[in-house]
């Protein structure tokens, strides 16, 4: 078995419980490698160190190419790093997990000064103002046009991400195998706006417009592009999945419970 393993903080290379950890991998016959060098041919899996940015990051590196990837939590979230160091080696040797598809999002920018490509997105897809001042958003939703948004920013997200970004920004919680995707106003400065639920096959085109005329911000998961003024962008599914390994051992009610301790309200513990 081959397992590559992915450190976005160096602090975290020298730490001995990651070293311990790999050691072990390595005691039990697993070859290791570090990703930064790249994805060798042959890798049956990539373990992500660190927190739910850590996973997003390194989201990138494999989507494309189908190999599994497992978060192991050393961050504070772990909502999608949600493995624990201590309790994962054993299972993962015994092959006792399982893979579960995670829908991503593919971006294209129109225009001459768009960067040519971008990354995928596992979970959101953001408009956003660059400056002070409210920005328009067109929004066009398999062909037809909606009212434009006046907003600080108009995101699409999936399931998986309606627990991050989407849900600051007031959009519903969707399990991560609800096919669908979620289009949600960031600071609407209309009361009657509200985040929409569509197919997640639908084709979600967004148009910047600002009185004055400056760039726009596109941030994809948690990278950051700066776009001119009246740029388009065209949102769907991409033509592929994310592999996350899980070890099922908490559904995703326990998540939102433990994790961003839904429904805790005092009167239930009295």
């Amino acid at each position: 078995m081959k397992i590559a393993y992915f450190i976005k903080k160096s602090g975290l290379s020298a730490d001995p419980a990651v070293r311990s950890f790999l050691d072990d991998l390595a005691a039990a016959g697993v070859s290791t490698y570090d990703v930064a060098g790249g994805l060798a041919p042959g890798t049956d899996m990539l373990i992500a160190f660190g927190g739910d940015g850590t996973f997003l990051t390194a989201s990138r590196i494999v989507c494309q190419a189908g190999v599994p990837i497992l978060g192991i939590n050393l961050g504070r979230m772990g909502f999608l790093s949600d493995a624990e160091l201590g309790s994962v080696l054993d299972p993962l040797l015994a092959g006792e997990y399982i893979i579960e598809n995670r829908e991503m999002l593919e971006v294209r920018v129109e225009g001459e000064d768009a960067p040519a490509v971008f990354p995928y997105a596992l979970n959101e897809v953001a408009f956003r103002r660059s400056g002070a001042g409210t920005l328009g958003v067109g929004l066009t939703l398999d062909g037809a046009e909606l009212p434009t948004y006046w907003c600080d920013g108009l995101l699409v997200s999936t399931s998986t991400g309606s627990t991050a970004y989407s849900l600051s920004a007031g959009g519903p919680i969707c399990p991560p195998d609800v096919d669908v995707l979620i289009i949600a106003p960031i600071a609407p400065h209309n009361l009657n706006v509200r985040p929409l639920v569509v197919r997640k096959d639908s084709k979600v085109e967004m148009t910047a417009i600002d009185r004055k005329n400056r760039s726009v911000l596109l941030s994809v998961d948690n990278k950051d592009y700066v776009l001119p003024a009246g740029a388009r962008i065209k949102v769907g599914c991409a033509p592929f999945a994310l592999r996350r390994v899980s070890f099922g051992k908490s559904s995703f009610i326990d998540a939102l419970r433990s994790k961003l301790f839904w429904g805790e309200d005092v009167r239930n513990s009295r």
